[in-house]
């Protein structure tokens, strides 16, 4: 059976999975290839065309063409809450009652459009419920043979907001759904806004700001509650739409008026300053809190039985809350979908319809699943490249930066297969040395022109991982904080943010063996088997994908040393 997974129904994050026999074959968002961040509006054309190639397959050999948004009907609740909450906005809530498919037909439509445009004429178009398609994206790729509580909280799909449920024997069940404007990531999303920052992308620099506040400085929990097995926000100051709507410069916000009479002027630029980093903290701790009580109170049992959790969504994608999570009592291991939020739904509704159909889903190995390319590929984009780079071809890639990274320089690093998700994972990185004082500050400087406050991440060797992170949880992907060990700070401060934690990679010689030699080769020079890594890409844009990408990005920033495959490029 061979499944083309698509998304791109909410306008954003658009992305194509293709599986073979239920397995994984390739992933890739479509933002990479066409150099526009989150890709808005558009579907994923680029990226499709990518997955069939990568699959050796044509187009008239697809099965099924899975979408993550789905019809809701008029008889379920969704519908009905959205309206009675929304009924401030009249012509949203009537909408909801008497129009409430418009947004499906319209991606349905797009999607036949993309089917006929790239020839996949003999597959089945499989529509999946958007929360059903981040349930499969984590359960069924988690590879738990246990039943396995399923977590899904994100800003909203068709309308839910939230899902919990659990999956035993490959099947989905739900218990528990909230549908907008009840929505933990929405409100999250909302103060993501009032601090200054763009919802679907700023969350994360919420995340990165809050450790340097006080959380008990301000008392956000006006915000939304969760009593009874209810979850509630308060629209009257977020998760709002239409006249209610905050605005500034001809701009509407998610939030209302009322907010900025509570908390004061919306946030501006870039330092972190007071009251701000302690509404990011309060708010932060504001979504752990509530986030922790919804999953005990529908999962607690399930979780105390097997100790399995399986998670995605935007919200997965905090790894705060993941932290916290994984410390619950009765957790034994929680997987979240490396590309959890709305990227990730063209892998869950592929793997959701595979399995419908009768395909066994073979557990995610690794998240490296794009395009890659060869040497000779990279002399070709050097040579045909405007500004001539001086390259040369090296022996040892994995030595030669290692030799790089112990002199103090930050390196650009493309090997291998481009990552899937927002996270770097060694193939499309820019590296450091953690040892050396003020490298952070340096890439941040001359190479992503990002907050200074915003934390760097480890990637570090297996074998050490239980020593620095203080447990053996698996980490591959990035997608959890740890609590470095007293005596590793000192060794490697560059990736301890201010809290004392970091958001490991965790490096497997069999997943990625060129980034585990060099991080080995570093070990050799400086002692300490860790790197510093962050996404190879500038402030504002996609993660790179091609050599030529990479090059472009080379000569548009400070940066010295790029390694493309077995080519260093260099400005001296």
């Amino acid at each position: 059976m061979i499944v083309l997974g698509l998304s791109g129904a909410l306008g954003h994050d658009a992305s194509a999975a293709i599986l073979v026999d239920g397995k994984i074959i390739a992933a890739a968002e479509e933002e990479r290839f066409i150099r526009d961040k989150h890709a808005k509006n558009k579907f994923p054309y680029e990226a499709a065309k990518f997955c069939l190639k990568q699959a050796g397959i044509t187009a008239e050999q697809v099965d099924i063409v899975a979408f993550p948004y789905a019809e809701i009907p008029l008889s379920s609740n969704a519908r009905w809450h959205y309206a009675k909450r929304h009924w401030y906005a009249p012509d949203r809530a009537l909408d909801a009652l008497f129009n409430g498919n418009r947004r499906f037909r319209r991606n349905r439509d797009k999607s036949l459009k993309l089917m006929a445009d790239l020839g996949l004429k003999n597959a089945k178009f499989v529509p999946v419920e958007h929360h059903l398609a981040h349930a499969s994206s984590a359960y069924h790729l988690s590879g738990f043979k246990e039943k396995t509580a399923i977590v899904g909280i994100d800003g909203k799909g068709e309308y839910a907001t939230t899902f919990f449920g659990y999956g035993e024997n490959g099947k989905i069940h739900k218990i528990k759904e909230f549908y907008d404007p009840d929505s933990l990531g929405g409100m999250y999303g909302a103060i993501t806004e009032y601090l200054g920052f763009e919802m679907l992308d700023g969350e994360f620099k919420v995340m990165g700001m809050a450790p340097y506040g006080d959380a008990s400085k301000y008392n956000l929990s006006r915000l939304v509650s969760f009593e009874d097995g209810e979850l509630k926000v308060n629209t009257k100051l977020v998760n709002v739409v239409g006249l209610r709507r905050y605005k500034e410069s001809g701009k509407g916000y998610y939030f209302t008026p009322e907010l900025i009479d509570w908390l004061g002027p919306k946030r501006h630029g870039d330092e972190i300053d007071d009251p701000y980093i302690h509404y990011a903290a309060s708010v932060q701790q504001l979504l752990e809190d509530l986030a922790l009580k919804m999953i005990d109170y529908y999962l607690g049992d399930i979780i105390k039985e097997t100790g399995r959790i399986a998670m995605a969504g935007g919200v997965a994608l905090n790894v705060k809350l993941n932290q916290r999570i994984i410390a619950m009592p009765h957790v034994k291991e929680l997987f979240v979908q490396p590309a959890s939020g709305d990227n990730g739904t063209s892998l869950g509704a592929a793997t959701y319809a595979a399995h419908l159909a009768g395909d066994t889903i073979a557990k995610m190995e690794h998240a490296y699943l794009g395009p890659a390319y060869s040497t000779e590929e990279c002399i070709a984009a050097c040579e045909a490249h405007p500004e001539k780079p001086i390259f040369k071809r090296v022996e040892n890639a994995a030595q030669t930066g290692a030799e790089l990274l112990a002199s103090g320089n930050p390196l650009a690093w493309l090997q291998g297969r481009m990552e899937f998700g927002p996270r770097s994972l060694g193939c499309r990185s820019i590296l450091g040395d953690p040892s050396y004082p003020g490298v952070a500050d340096r890439i941040n400087a001359q190479i992503k022109y990002r907050e200074r406050w915003r934390p760097f991440c480890p990637s570090l060797l297996d074998w050490v991982a239980p020593e620095i992170l203080q447990t053996n949880h698996p980490a591959p992907y990035m997608t959890f904080t740890f609590n470095v060990a007293e005596q590793w700070k000192s060794r490697i401060p560059e990736v301890v943010h201010e809290d004392g934690t970091a958001r490991a990679q965790v490096v497997t010689r069999e997943t990625n063996p060129r980034y585990y030699a060099l991080i080995e080769h570093l070990e050799t020079l400086r002692g300490n088997p860790v790197v510093l890594n962050t996404s190879l890409n500038r402030r504002g844009e996609p993660m790179i994908c091609s050599p030529t990408d990479a090059l472009n990005m080379f000569y548009g920033c400070d940066l010295e040393y790029l390694m493309l495959e077995d080519i260093l490029v260099t400005k001296k």
